[in-house]
């Protein structure tokens, strides 16, 4: 990981595009209490810092695990939620869940780290067109 002095300079941007990315969370499956959840457990860091032409602001999700079970009870309070609406209860979910393939916690998880990915390269785009994306780089490098 680097530093997190660059992840404090970007915090503005990060309350902006969380406001911005707001009505994403509302159309996805997650609650917004459950991506609140979601974005204390991700990391973000900088891949290829030293060319901010390349470099790309990803996302460290393997804190992710640490919350899920939280998330799923939101989601088991919440009708028509990821944790509960996924399933069915049909033929199909029996053998998936015998071979553990699909059950909708995987899926929950899953969806939790494609939208923190959205969030990364909104962040990113909104860094670039501000002109503070080379800034951050240069900062995650010390």
């Amino acid at each position: 990981m680097t530093d997190g002095s660059w992840t404090e300079r970007i915090a503005a941007e990060r309350m902006q595009t969380d406001q911005e990315f707001a009505d994403r969370v509302a159309d996805s499956p997650l609650s917004s209490q459950q991506w609140g959840l979601v974005m204390t457990a991700v990391e973000f860091d900088i891949d290829g810092p030293e060319d901010p032409e390349t470099a790309d602001l990803v996302v460290d999700a393997r804190k992710l695990s640490s919350v899920m079970d939280e998330i799923r009870r939101i989601g088991d309070r919440q009708p028509g939620s990821a944790a509960t609406s996924d399933s069915d209860g049909g033929i199909l979910d029996s053998v998936k869940g015998a071979f553990g393939v699909g059950e909708p916690s995987d899926q929950l998880r899953e969806t939790a780290e494609a939208l923190a990915e959205e969030y990364a390269r909104a962040l990113q785009s909104r860094l670039e067109e501000r002109d503070r994306w080379a800034d951050v780089c240069d900062r995650a490098q010390s």
